[in-house]
Formats: structure tokens, sequence, C-alpha cells
């Protein structure tokens, strides 16, 4: 069994650290869909498919419309992650953010693990045209008015300077506003920096649902068949059932799942996630209910364009015992993470 590094990674100009999140691109009107749009906005398949598809969930409808590159792909999606592992950062820090990321190319294929030869840097060009091309258009009913919506995932990409071989120097990446104001909702999971060196998509699918699903948890079971719907395959229940023991087998002889072990109970259909303990709860001394909405307003203005969530979260791991009242001890807590910055400068 191989051993597998856990530090978190994320990527700057020259390093690596910090963490790698995946942001769950959700608006509240989306929040019923969001399962259909993550699996099949970014289609598995490497050949270019430039099919409208469109479905309904609920009374809401979603029509995903690529352009003539064809539909973005799960693979793309690196992309997304790496500018939003930057965009993250930057909040968490305390500095003000744009949807303009800019980044060195070589950086972002070191770090997603891929070809930094001249096909590389052609094969990000190409993802970031299809990223660009690719476009979802919703409608929502409210008040007896129907309210159509269309957006993109990114809204430009520039090659800010070429090499006389090709290779891109930097390229700068505009998010669409609707992608900025979702990372804006703080809604973000963390990758294991081996979840790049997944190269078939519906392991990559798995892991992210396991990911969500199973989270510190010591085991997950789900079904087959809705592991099949999270994962939005069209195929059969039986060649899903194939694909998966596939991976399985694949896993019982590498261990190259991050995170999770997976197995297939067959007798009753289920899959069954057991954590490598790679993903560990952190329990804090004491625990504290869940705080009343409108602190975080308050904590906002407190803070000042910080991340009142990720606050919240080290408040939660430093709270030495269960306060009487936990918005007043959050309060606090944000006020002297306020001033000790002020006094270190």
């Amino acid at each position: 069994m191989r051993v597998r590094s856990t530090a978190p990674l994320f990527c700057q100009t020259g390093t690596l650290k910090g963490i790698f999140s995946f942001a769950i691109f959700l608006m509240p009107f989306l929040k019923l869909i969001w399962l259909q749009w993550s699996i099949r906005s970014f289609r598995f398949r490497p050949k270019p498919d430039t099919r409208v598809r469109e479905y309904e969930h609920n009374g809401i409808k979603i029509a995903i419309k690529p352009s003539v590159d064809g539909l973005a792909t799960v693979h793309d999606r690196d992309i997304l992650i790496y500018c939003i592992s930057q965009l993250m950062t930057a909040i968490n820090d305390g500095k003000k953010v744009s949807p303009a990321v800019r980044f060195r190319a070589f950086d972002m294929l070191v770090a997603t693990n891929r070809n930094t030869a001249g096909s590389g840097y052609a094969q990000l060009k190409a993802a970031l045209e299809r990223l660009a091309g690719t476009r979802i258009s919703t409608n929502i009913v409210t008040g007896g008015q129907e309210v159509f919506r269309t957006f993109g995932l990114i809204e430009s990409a520039e090659i800010v300077r070429e090499t006389r071989d090709g290779r891109m120097q930097e390229v700068e990446v505009k998010l669409s506003d609707w992608v900025f104001n979702a990372i804006q909702s703080k809604e973000v999971l963390t990758l294991h920096r081996d979840y790049f060196r997944l190269r078939k998509p519906l392991e990559r699918r798995i892991y992210e649902i396991a990911r969500k699903h199973c989270g510190a948890q010591k085991q997950w079971r789900v079904s087959l068949l809705l592991l099949q719907k999270k994962c939005g395959s069209n195929s059969t229940l039986r060649e899903f059932r194939r694909l998966v023991m596939n991976i399985v087998l694949e896993d019982r002889s590498h261990d190259h799942m991050p995170d999770y072990s997976i197995e297939l109970d067959e007798q009753d259909d289920m899959v069954v996630f057991s954590n490598r303990q790679s993903v560990k709860l952190v329990l804090p001394q004491a625990t504290a209910p869940q705080l009343d909405p409108d602190v975080y307003e308050t904590a906002r203005m407190l803070v000042s364009g910080h991340d009142v969530y990720y606050l919240e979260r080290e408040w939660r791991k430093w709270l030495p015992e269960t306060p009487r009242n936990p918005e007043a001890a959050f309060l606090g807590f944000c006020r002297k993470w306020v001033q000790n910055r002020k006094n270190t400068g």
C-alpha cells in the first residue's frame, strides 16, 4: 500500500501551499437542481459534444448549451478549481478579490497534474474556449411571472504573454458574475492533491460524491442505483455496475482513490466508501449550537470583508467550553481576531 501525502495543496507563482478548493456553484433558485447541473454541464467523454441538454425539476427548467467547440469537460473544470482556490485563499487572508484571476500557465499545469509540453498548452487553450462557450439557461416562476436567465462559466480568457515556441507565460481568466457570486457564498470543499491524478471522469465524480457525503465519517453506504443518479450516468445499471467494479478492483490493487476506499456489496447492490483517515473530524473542546443567521451580518460589519464562515470554523475549533450565549461569544471572537490582526500589522 503506497503512502499518500495528505497535506493540503494550493498553487501560487512558484510555490505549492494551502488548499485546493472546489466551489459548489449555487444560486438560490438553482439549489434544487444542483445535482443535475453539476453532473451534466461537464461532459465525461473526450469527443466534442455540441448537443443541447435540457432538464426539468419541480417546474424549474435548465438548458446547457455548448458552443461549436463542444461542451466543457470534467477535466476543463480543473481550471475553475484552480481559479477558485486562488480566490478563496485570498478571501481567507482578508484580501480584496475580483472575478479576474491571473496565473502562470506552467504553475496551473503542474498543480493539476497536466502535461507541460507544447500539447499541454494547446489543450489549455482549447479548455478555455470550451469553458467560455458553455452557456446555462434557466427559468424560475415567482408571483405568476417567469424569469429567464442565461449565463456562462467564464466571461473571458486572455493569454497575457506567449513565448516564441507558443507556450503561454501568463493567463488571465475572468469568471462570470454568477460563478464569482457563488464563490463568495463560501460553499467549498477541499480536494486531495491526488484528485488531479484521477484520469477517468467517473472516478473524479465518485470521489466528489464521497467527499461531500462521507466527509469525515468512518463509512458511507449508497445504493448503486442512487450513485448512478448522482453521477449522471446514462449507462444501463448493468454497465454502470461494471464500470464501478473496475474502479473497485483497481482501488483494491493500488489504493488509487484519494481519502476513501471503495467497495461494492454485490449482494445488496450497495457501494461502500470507507475513510482512509486522511479526512479527519477535528473535534473542538466544546460545541456550540447553530448560530442565529442574523449574527453573520453583524460579524461582517466587525471583520470588514473577511470570511465570516471561516472565522466561525476557527471559533468552533478554539472554543474552550460551551458558551452560554453563542452569538455574543462568536462576535467577541471576531473582535479579538480583528484586533490581533491590527496588532501584528
